[in-house]
């Protein structure tokens, strides 16, 4: 009888501890996908670098728990860029992000010595002759935007709206004197001028991204020149251009984002007088290029220019520009933008441009 009751408890133990090890163990939850925006600037522009944060929000806004994002401001001093560009290099983070062609020489050497890294810059593009297999680029098409602004101020210049005049004049406040910059330019020149030919285009370059003060004695020269409407495309120095249409009640064009929905409720009266914004859509972007990369789609090793097809450039149609701009110029506009996507109207590009030829457009729009 012992034996046989320590038989049937040893079969237990045998059988107990079995089923143990049958159990089956809880799935290992798949790691985050790590991503860091870097910033050679700071936030607050309303403009360019607030869609690039904006972009982050919209990646956990779309991926909820499977990312983890983080904004790094660097500020203007530049001696600290590609410090920081190494130190998240050499973190946890799966995909590095930075933008503007000021970051283009470190992030060439950087992402060599990371090959193991993913890298995205946006509003230029790497030199690809180098082997950067681990760097997508992204461009766009903010000619062909800056066309459609073009247009639109010719229809407000010299038009019956109430802060116009009758002198064909309309201005452009440019960052720096650089291929992006002037790549707008261009592309609002031949907008202007494709409307009416007799439009003249008073043009100046603050130097910088950040000082909004020059930014608005420069667009106090303008509207003084005879412009009543100014478009700006200097980032946190534009700022400065708004602030000048203001205190002249003249008429403006924001950039990057929706410039008149950012100051609708801190500013409306500065808000009233930005007939519209040419949409740099930098947040739109960086979603798409995360979502392609969770999707092992996206083109590491290649640059692509993201134009109206991808919602990544545009006009801000909002409640100011349908009550501000008439009905049969906004149709008009419309008709433009359509041609523009099916290639019936080409639009130049200050990309590859040579200065005698960008001097030769400048030359020929001087109030």
């Amino acid at each position: 009888m012992k034996k046989t009751i320590a038989l049937a408890l040893a079969t237990l133990v045998i059988l107990s501890s079995c089923a143990k090890k049958e159990e089956p163990k809880p799935a290992a939850e798949a790691p985050k996908l790590k991503v860091v925006l870097i910033l050679n600037g700071t936030l607050g522009d309303k403009s360019f670098f607030d869609s690039a944060a904006n972009g982050m929000d919209l990646v956990k806004a779309d991926m909820g728990d499977a990312v983890e994002t983080k904004v790094i401001e660097m500020g203007y001093d530049q001696s600290k860029w590609e410090p920081t560009l190494i130190d998240v290099a050499e973190g946890p983070w799966d995909i590095v992000i930075c933008g503007t062609w000021q970051m283009t020489e470190a992030l060439q050497k950087v992402a060599k010595d990371y090959p193991q890294k993913r890298f995205i810059i946006f509003d230029t593009a790497v030199d690809y002759s180098l082997g950067l297999a681990n760097v997508y680029s992204i461009e766009y098409s903010q000619n062909e935007a800056s066309f459609l602004a073009g247009a639109l101020a010719s229809y407000v210049t010299g038009s019956s709206l109430p802060l116009a005049n009758k002198q064909k004049v309309v201005g452009f406040l440019g960052g720096m004197d650089i291929p992006v910059i002037n790549d707008f330019l261009v592309g609002y020149i031949e907008g202007a001028r494709y409307v009416d030919p007799a439009v003249k285009v008073a043009i100046s370059y603050i130097g910088s991204f950040d000082d909004s003060a020059k930014g608005k004695e420069m667009a106090l020269a303008q509207y003084a020149q005879g412009a009543d409407i100014g478009y700006n495309v200097a980032g946190q120095a534009g700022l400065g251009q708004l602030d000048a249409a203001k205190d002249v009640k003249r008429y403006a064009i924001g950039v990057d984002s929706d410039q008149a929905a950012i100051f609708a409720t801190s500013d409306p009266d500065k808000a009233k007088l930005i007939t519209t914004s040419v949409l740099k859509r930098v947040d739109n972007s960086l979603l798409r290029a995360i979502q392609m990369h969770a999707k092992g789609t996206a083109p590491y090793g290649k640059s692509e220019t993201l134009g109206f097809a991808e919602k990544c450039v545009g006009l801000a149609k909002n409640d100011i520009y349908m009550q501000l701009i008439p009905a049969d110029a906004r149709a008009k506009l419309d008709d433009i933008e359509a041609k523009i996507i099916a290639k019936e109207i080409k639009v130049g590009t200050a990309l590859g441009m040579s200065t005698e030829d960008l001097n030769k457009i400048r030359n020929a729009v001087k109030p």
